[in-house]
């Protein structure tokens, strides 16, 4: 399966982003609303600067305390983000997100933001390939 086909399944237009410049204390604000774990950091809406997860934050407020909520997104946000394209398939994906320990990845074509998956996003497409792909095997063997 494809990294189009993932974010076609997830039925959300368009990819919600957070400037650089917000405080942390209301992208945490962001994060318990939508119950997402992640935001991806962008001055313009179609690039990624960055991406904040709720890692990030829980790591930094456990080393510093509340201060941190004080402080920029910037501050805190990853800045080497791995990001995926379309045609990219779930188990490179999967490969790259289990090597590199991160839940979410932006999808990016010709340099915009097209999307952002999750784990849980490319795991449940890999289920639902391995269960297709179970039932053709099933129907062969029995003829059915």
């Amino acid at each position: 399966m494809l990294v189009t086909k993932i974010l076609q399944s997830k039925g959300t237009k368009g990819v919600l982003t957070i400037a650089p410049d917000v405080s942390i204390a209301d992208a945490v604000s962001e994060l318990a609303q939508r119950r997402i774990g992640a935001l991806v950091v962008s001055a313009d809406g179609s690039t990624a600067d960055g991406i904040l997860s709720e890692r990030d934050v829980v790591r930094e407020l456990a080393r510093r305390g509340g201060e941190v909520l004080a402080g920029k997104v910037s501050t805190l946000m990853t800045r080497d983000v791995q990001t995926a394209r379309p045609g990219d398939s779930a188990e490179s994906v999967l490969e790259r997100m289990t090597e590199g320990r991160f839940r979410h990845m932006p999808v990016m074509e010709d340099g915009t933001l097209v999307g952002l998956i999750s784990l849980g996003d490319v795991v449940k497409a890999r289920l639902s390939e391995v269960s297709m792909e179970k039932d053709a095997l099933e129907a062969m063997v029995t003829g059915h």
